[in-house]
């Protein structure tokens, strides 16, 4: 079905919106309603899975469920962001740009003392 050639965030998210489309997600009444506040909560319930990964052990005994539990949350992500009109390409160069110039300051106990989002 899919071709694994390198894609873009842009064609990853057009990618994400067809398969939403083909599901029927986006439809009026239906029962995943796909609102910045779902999508969200989805996200933040698939970032939760990954930790599951982690669990008493410090390397993942499963790559590939974690491999899968990574792309859940890459595609809540592309989801989150496009509906909300962000370019996240843009967002993420910004950020990139703050941290590069943020400082980034230990506490006496080693604990990285940051006041910035």
């Amino acid at each position: 079905m899919y071709n694994f050639v390198v894609m873009n965030i842009n064609e990853l998210t057009q990618k994400m919106h067809q398969f939403v489309k083909e599901m029927g997600w986006y439809d009026p009444g239906s029962p995943r309603p796909q609102t910045p506040k779902n999508l969200a909560a989805s996200l933040s319930i698939e970032a939760a899975e990954i930790l599951e990964h982690f669990q008493w052990v410090e390397d993942s005994p499963d790559p590939a469920g974690l491999a899968s539990e990574l792309a859940d949350v890459t595609l809540y992500l592309l989801q989150l962001a496009s509906i909300s009109n962000i370019d996240l390409e843009k967002a993420v160069l910004e950020k990139l740009a703050v941290n590069h110039d943020r400082q980034w300051d230990q506490d006496k106990k080693g604990i990285m003392d940051n006041n910035e989002d």
